[in-house]
């Protein structure tokens, strides 16, 4: 399958849509190239682009997951077959069609402020104990300040849910304050508890589900982040701000109860 870029904006190399395969039955939609240079923004273009492919109800499209800077777009190649009244161009219209999709909404927001959904703020609690904060003392070693400094930066920012990923519903964080950023343990742990609170590089996030990790554990939450009985099954979604609450070791018993 041959590579699709169409330029959006020809002032900004940073609006160029690019349509690439994910092996035979989804598609990377990538909106812009990097992330960490304007994440707000970035973040912003890519639930834009989510929103409009999912009003676009395009035949064939079984799922959308958001990631930094762009969308994968999950389809079911027979159905898109099926979608077209000429035999043998039913891909190159789905392509199409997810092009002219994500296109549109980036031609409305440049015309005029497109109406997007309320930004959630979620706030969730966290405990530091040492007992949960197994890696706070080398993550404050890292940043050469005090523990409760760590707890101070961390509790005090305000998160961007950037994309769910890795395991069901675990949050990946922009907006961790710069001096707390700790590089991965050079050994992951075998196993780690859900609600661990973790900084991994320059990002924060919440183990939803006991897995192993090599990212630096400073709390952990009571909260329950993905309830597969619950519709939907996370807690949060991408786009969702996050700030967090400090709380002492019995609010977190009391959480539990």
């Amino acid at each position: 399958m041959p590579l699709r870029l169409q330029r959006l904006d020809s002032a900004r190399n940073d609006r160029l849509m690019e349509i690439i395969p994910l092996g035979d039955s989804a598609l990377i939609v990538r909106v812009r190239e990097r992330f960490d240079d304007a994440p707000e923004q970035t973040l912003d273009k890519v639930l834009c682009a989510l929103r409009h492919l999912q009003s676009a109800a395009i035949p064939g499209v079984i799922e959308l997951a958001p990631a930094y800077t762009s969308v994968a777009v999950f389809f079911d190649p027979i159905a898109v077959a099926k979608a077209t009244a000429t035999p043998g161009d039913g891909f190159d219209r789905f392509v199409e069609r997810i092009r002219a999709a994500v296109a549109a909404g980036a031609d409305r927001r440049r015309h005029r402020r497109a109406a997007s959904p309320r930004v959630r703020l979620v706030k969730i609690p966290v405990c530091y104990d040492p007992e949960f904060g197994l890696d706070i003392d080398d993550v404050a070693r890292h940043a050469n300040m005090s523990p409760t400094e760590v707890v101070r930066l961390h509790s005090e920012a305000e998160y961007r849910v950037a994309c769910i990923g890795f395991v069901p519903g675990f949050p990946f964080l922009a907006g961790l304050p710069k001096k707390l950023a700790t590089p991965r343990r050079d050994v992951p742990r075998k196993e780690i508890p859900p609600g661990s609170v973790g900084i991994g590089g320059a990002q924060t996030g919440i183990y939803p589900l006991r897995s192993p990790g090599g990212w630096n554990l400073i709390g952990r939450t009571p909260l329950r982040l993905f309830d597969p009985g619950k519709n939907p099954p996370t807690l949060l979604r991408a786009g969702d701000r996050v700030r967090f609450r400090v709380i002492t070791r019995e609010e977190f018993e009391s959480f539990k109860r």
